[in-house]
């Protein structure tokens, strides 16, 4: 069983949210609203992640063309090849690996590889927790809005203290908080509220005190 190290990112962002959820209505104070936009590096090329389901083609190969979902390990399985490295990787370098692993069975095969069903790197989802109506983990779409992540998760609980809400988020290697106007957005229809997510994005709602 996989431990995380004592300096992990991932286990400073579980520390991060736990802390966030017990602060609750203190959210607004202290922290920065989150920017509106995104950084271009908001905006990378998909990478593929366990769960994708991949429909690859080999061109004038149809029995060797098949579609195949990725395995929790990051890996997937073809006809001819076994144990292909998927996630974290491109489609179009997915492809050219394949076409490698191939080429020991077909002269010169040509590959394209689709992504039909998307879950992304666990590295790369918005995750939602708390007092949403479905917390859940979401794949990043370009130009993801926060709105658009409620929307996915059902909205808010009544419960929820939406203002109070904060965005926890990777920049230059280190973690930040943002606070976030979720009841100002929904409830009050302030577009300004409205920012767009990045990949790895954890939202956190916490539960009113009143």
């Amino acid at each position: 069983m996989n431990e995380l190290k004592p300096n992990s990112p991932i286990k400073f962002m579980f520390a991060f949210v736990a802390t966030a959820l017990i602060a609750g209505c203190a959210f607004q104070q202290g922290h920065p609203l989150a920017p509106a936009r995104a950084d271009s590096a908001a905006s990378p090329e998909y990478l593929v992640g366990p769960g994708d389901v991949l429909n690859i083609v080999v061109w004038r190969n149809p029995e060797v063309s098949t579609s195949v979902p990725v395995r929790p390990d990051g890996k997937f399985t073809t006809p001819l090849v076994e144990d292909i490295q998927a996630s974290g990787k491109t489609t179009t370098l997915l492809a050219r690996d394949i076409e490698k692993a191939l080429s020991k069975y077909i002269q010169d095969p040509i590959v394209s590889v689709i992504v039909t069903n998307f879950a992304g790197p666990f590295s790369e989802q918005i995750r939602v927790v708390g007092q949403a109506a479905k917390p859940q983990a979401l794949p990043y779409k370009e130009r993801m809005t926060l709105l658009d992540v409620l929307i996915a998760v059902g909205g808010l609980t009544e419960f929820a203290n939406g203002n109070g809400a904060s965005i926890l988020r990777a920049v230059n290697g280190k973690s930040r908080q943002f606070s976030v106007r979720l009841e100002d957005l929904i409830k009050e229809g302030d577009i300004s509220a409205n920012i767009e997510m990045r990949p790895g994005d954890v939202l956190v709602i916490p539960e009113s005190w009143f």
